[in-house]
């Protein structure tokens, strides 16, 4: 089983990440939590180029490459291994996130940006993916720490964001559920485990 998490930051992603591992372990199940970028070496020196505010100008494509680069490398060095060893993986995004974040509030092509994702992932693509669904104006509320590079952009262009999730998971539905991200967290936990339960551990069987 491989589980991701995305949605504008602010929306919860590694409180739901903790607590569905949480739920997986007391069911007897190895869990690997990972982020995207991130996790390996290359991916954590790919991230602070990509996330710390380091002033070098970063071109759209070039920043989509850059996290497929350290996709590609999470994948080889950290998921797919761990699916082959018969382990559950939670990731902290992943490919959908460049669709939305480079191509619909970017301004890049999301079907050029999924092709690209196809090569970079092989063959690896998640379970069941939740968005964590809330207004940019409330996910700002929720910060006490500087922003990074992305989150720098702006209310509008996180607005962009979210809605970019929205219609990605309006075409894709079968393998993305949008939960309310609004509501308290142990609400939040309860429509993902419910999900869970419907989408994958009842085709178990």
């Amino acid at each position: 089983m491989f589980f991701t998490f995305d949605g504008i930051d602010g929306a919860g992603k590694s409180t739901q990440i903790g607590l569905l591992a949480d739920w997986l372990r007391a069911k007897g199940k190895e869990v690997v939590t990972c982020r995207d970028p991130g996790s390996t070496e290359l991916g954590e020196k790919l991230r602070g180029l990509l996330l710390d505010h380091t002033g070098t100008p970063i071109h759209r494509r070039s920043e989509m490459l850059m996290y497929m680069a350290a996709r590609a490398q999470l994948v080889e060095e950290v998921i797919r291994p761990a699916l082959a060893a018969g382990k559950c993986v939670i990731s902290d995004r992943y490919l959908l996130a460049n669709v939305v974040y480079q191509a619909h509030a970017g301004g890049l092509s999301p079907e050029e940006v999924w092709q690209v994702g196809l090569v970079t992932v092989a063959g690896i693509m998640p379970t069941l993916t939740f968005i964590l669904d809330l207004p940019a104006s409330i996910a700002a509320s929720r910060f006490s720490r500087a922003l990074d590079r992305m989150e720098s952009q702006g209310l509008e262009y996180m607005e962009k964001v979210r809605q970019g999730f929205l219609l990605e998971a309006a075409k894709r539905s079968a393998g993305i559920v949008v939960i309310d991200a609004t509501r308290a967290a142990e609400e939040v936990h309860r429509n993902v485990l419910a999900a869970v339960e419907k989408n994958v551990l009842n085709t178990e069987h």
